[in-house]
């Protein structure tokens, strides 16, 4: 699967904000409204298309990738370039995450010239924890909000 990063636009943001995922993942489920919207357009989120033009996933970096509560909780102190990715629920479980996240990471690196990248996963998401630490992240701490807990991992 080839794959280009386009800027985010209203279309690709109503899209995202459409997806459904299946439980436990609907933890990731979002509604369209003008402060969601917002988020994705007002914030350096990207599109993932494929050659069709057919939207993959997306991704972001900086503070919009940040769980807000963990920073009142030290995770994000050291100086990193945080990142948070997406892909459309149609094509999670079935073995694209590893192309799709690691052409996201190929990006990053390239386009940013960062040294070392930082995420935040709810800790339930084993499937993604798994990836993450296939492509190099380890973890580093954990802060719980409510009834969920995150993971940061970090790749340097």
């Amino acid at each position: 699967m080839q794959l280009f990063v386009k800027k985010m636009t209203e279309e690709y943001a109503k899209q995202i904000l459409s997806w459904k995922y299946e439980p436990p993942y609907d933890f990731y489920n979002n509604e369209e409204s003008s402060e969601s919207l917002n988020e994705l357009l007002e914030n350096p989120y990207y599109a993932v298309l494929d050659t069709d033009e057919t939207l993959i996933g997306f991704f972001c970096i900086g503070s919009a990738a940040q769980v807000p509560f963990g920073r009142t909780q030290g995770a994000y102190t050291e100086d990193l370039s945080d990142i948070g990715v997406g892909m459309n629920p149609s094509l999670t479980g079935q073995g694209f995450g590893a192309e799709f996240f690691s052409f996201i990471l190929s990006y990053i690196l390239e386009t940013y010239k960062v040294e070392s990248l930082r995420l935040t996963v709810a800790a339930f998401n084993q499937r993604a924890i798994t990836l993450y630490t296939k492509l190099g992240f380890v973890k580093k701490m954990k802060f719980s909000r409510g009834a969920v807990d995150f993971i940061i991992m970090v790749k340097k």
